[in-house]
């Protein structure tokens, strides 16, 4: 396990200028103590790495050396032969390119064994990111905003917001991120980073302005740390219900379940639910009839009561 850390290490360090001590063992998941030994290791292993302090400092290998060390094993042969999702390929341009890599690499293993290994792995897992009732979008500017991050160059937005109004923007692109089947433009403008949905572009054109980029922007890290943010401040409308059990799988399906309560001495239990607005949760408990009772807030049990009577009296 240590080898394969080492290797790791030193790959790492190959085809990165620097990385902190911090850096690398966030992606080794191991301790900085750890990568410290190892970097001893390595040295009296005579491999040439070199420390720096300060703010921009870190590990880093003299700039002459390199390594051909490169052998993979097999879970790591295995993970580069799961499909990806192909409509992402299609719509960057690069599904014909992906087959033909992977055609390449495949022949390229050594040894009949890692061969049917890697081919094992495609043909028994595929990666479908798009939901049961997410329809494409149309990203017309996508290879536009592709190229202009390719290129590195500023870039020109006509973009739809929310409210149907239509906003000019100059932007750093920075990064694309497919969140299911839909694409997003992740740029920083104005001192800001932002995030546009590429089917919301209207217009695109390519400056011949070079872009900026922070040089510790991280497109994964702040992604994460953005849909975080964006969960914490969704709309939350909680309710109390009690429930005949035999309707608990079925409830799973048609929202958020936040806790279940062991049963009560007559069967039923007592479910605590997240809905965006209150409007959700009373079509909630009106579609499950008799089989379920809210129990708080006061004020939607009451909505739910005179509904049921104005249903009673249509019928």
């Amino acid at each position: 396990m240590r080898a394969d850390r080492l290797l790791s290490i030193l790959l790492l360090l190959q085809t990165n200028t620097r990385l902190t001590g911090r850096e690398l063992a966030t992606r080794l998941e191991v301790s900085e103590r750890t990568i410290h030994r190892d970097m001893e290791a390595l040295s009296m292993a005579g491999v040439p790495v070199l420390a720096e302090r300060g703010a921009r400092g870190g590990w880093s290998l003299l700039e002459s050396y390199r390594t051909n060390l490169t052998g993979l094993n097999i879970s790591e042969i295995q993970s580069l032969f799961v499909a990806a999702p192909s409509h992402l390929m299609t719509d960057l341009g690069l599904r014909t390119a992906s087959e033909a890599a992977l055609i390449k690499l495949l022949a390229a293993l050594p040894g009949e064994q890692l061969r049917h290994d890697a081919a094992f792995m495609r043909q028994r897992i595929h990666i479908d990111g798009a939901g049961w009732q997410q329809e494409p979008e149309q990203v017309v500017w996508l290879p536009t905003v592709q190229e202009a991050l390719w290129q590195e160059r500023k870039l020109f937005l006509s973009y739809q917001r929310n409210d149907e109004t239509v906003v000019d923007r100059l932007v750093d692109p920075l990064g694309l991120v497919a969140k299911g089947r839909i694409w997003y433009l992740v740029a920083a403008v104005e001192g800001q980073t932002r995030t546009y949905r590429i089917s919301r572009i209207q217009d695109a054109r390519i400056s011949n302005d070079r872009s900026e980029r922070p040089p510790d922007f991280d497109l994964a890290a702040f992604w994460k740390e953005s849909m975080s943010d964006f969960k914490a401040n969704l709309p939350r409308y909680c309710v109390t219900f009690c429930v005949d059990p035999v309707i608990l799988h079925e409830m799973r399906y048609m929202g958020h379940i936040e806790h279940v309560h062991p049963a009560a001495h007559d069967g039923w239990q007592s479910v605590e639910m997240r809905f965006d607005i209150e409007l959700q949760a009373r079509a909630f408990a009106l579609g499950f009839g008799g089989q379920l009772v809210v129990v708080a807030p006061h004020e939607l049990r009451e909505t739910v009561l005179r509904l049921a009577g104005e249903v009673i009296q249509q019928y």
